[in-house]
């Protein structure tokens, strides 16, 4: 990982133990061993290892009450303990009646989720491992990280291994994800449904017409959309409700990938320089998801919506339930109708900050709208001083 630091920080109290959840590759299995090196670890990845307790899990309490006590003192980490859910039970009491802590680290809820698995009943903290994020990169090169993502493995290789590495991540990985653990039973329509997501990939979102590209009806889609976002492989953002209005857009979502390099890849998007629709809608994608991963690592709680008008007005991402909003411009000069939506958005609900996030080189004000440098804006963001 070449010396990079995440910024999660999982410090839990005596007796405190923690879920850690993430998309594959982004890191988690290495963030742990740094966190946590004298933990005792348990990787159901490992063939044998899931073998031996999927058929009995009451092998874990058996090996923990024979280690020394001494073993015991840092938090055990079982590791894609989605894999075995009934060794959740296992864990329940091996925390209850041995004051036993642990982090279950795994890529997906939903198999625990749908198999009524023991989630400890609020015994466990949450935490949530992304992608690199701005402030965890020391050279920070933004067409670099556009087109090849920040997968930490992705963004640290060259440009023709890079290509290879995402394409075996979306081809691969991505779909057997989902049918290994058993998610859904028609995997051809999913198939097709993945490559469908491509083209909508960040657009308001038309159920119906996916449905028709992929053989299934809209609520299949829908379900879709659903196991891509409890697998923590996209994002979805709701349209802003704060007002009800016939003239806005309250019912279609827009969905996001995890990570900006792999939606390029879906997208077949190559970056050769900063400006463009393509490059404007990958920082778009960028931008969101440092606001999600600053959201969760500053353990804060506001809600990220988007706002159009039927007419074509519209602001990127609203803060807060409206205050923040937020438009997000590749354009290296802003002009006065690039500000329309954020205007019409101000007349409406009158958000403490607007803000223009975009490729100008100095920061500036022009009525009531923040003109920001992206740098900047990061640097706010991270700081904690957008909200």
């Amino acid at each position: 990982m070449r010396n990079i630091s995440r910024i999660l920080d999982i410090r839990l109290p005596r007796q405190q133990s923690a879920f850690l959840w993430g998309a594959r590759k982004t890191g988690k299995t290495t963030y742990l061993k740094e966190r946590f090196p004298k933990s005792l670890v348990y990787d159901f990845l490992k063939t044998d290892l899931f073998f031996e307790f999927s058929k009995n899990p009451s092998l874990l309490r058996e090996q923990l009450l024979a280690k020394d006590s001494a073993k015991l003192k840092e938090p055990i980490i079982l590791d894609e303990v989605q894999k075995i859910p009934q060794v959740l039970d296992e864990v329940h009491w091996l925390i209850e009646n041995k004051g036993l802590r642990f982090v279950l680290c795994g890529s997906s809820a939903r198999k625990l989720k749908k198999g009524h698995a023991n989630l400890l009943g609020g015994r466990a903290w949450r935490y949530e491992l992304f992608p690199l994020v701005s402030q965890e990169i020391r050279a920070f090169n933004l067409l670099r990280v556009l087109n090849h993502g920040l997968i930490p493995l992705h963004y640290l290789q060259n440009d023709e291994n890079c290509k290879k590495s995402l394409e075996a991540y979306a081809q691969d990985y991505l779909r057997q994800e989902v049918f290994a653990e058993g998610l859904t039973r028609n995997i051809p329509a999913f198939s097709r449904f993945f490559d469908a997501f491509g083209y909508s990939h960040g657009e308001i979102t038309n159920y119906c017409n996916i449905a028709r590209d992929c053989g299934v009806d809209s609520k299949t889609v829908k379900e879709y959309y659903q196991i891509l976002i409890d697998t923590l492989l996209a994002v979805r953002v709701e349209p802003f409700k704060k007002k009800q209005s016939r003239q806005v857009i309250t019912k279609a979502s827009k969905y996001y990938m995890f990570d900006v390099g792999v939606a390029g890849y879906l997208t077949k998007r190559h970056l050769t320089e900063e400006k463009g629709e393509e490059f404007g809608k990958a920082f778009e994608h960028f931008m969101l998801m440092e606001i999600t991963a600053y959201k969760s690592y500053a353990n804060k709680d506001f809600a990220i919506s988007f706002w159009r008008t039927k007419t074509g007005l519209e602001v990127d991402f609203v803060l807060a339930q409206g205050e923040v909003a937020i438009e997000i411009k590749g354009a290296a000069r802003i002009d006065r109708k690039d500000m329309n939506g954020l205007d019409a958005f101000i007349q409406e609900y009158s958000p403490k900050r607007s803000i223009v996030v975009c490729n100008e080189k100095e920061r500036r004000i022009h009525g009531k709208i923040e003109i920001l440098p992206w740098e900047i804006f990061l640097q706010q963001l991270w700081a904690g001083k957008i909200l």
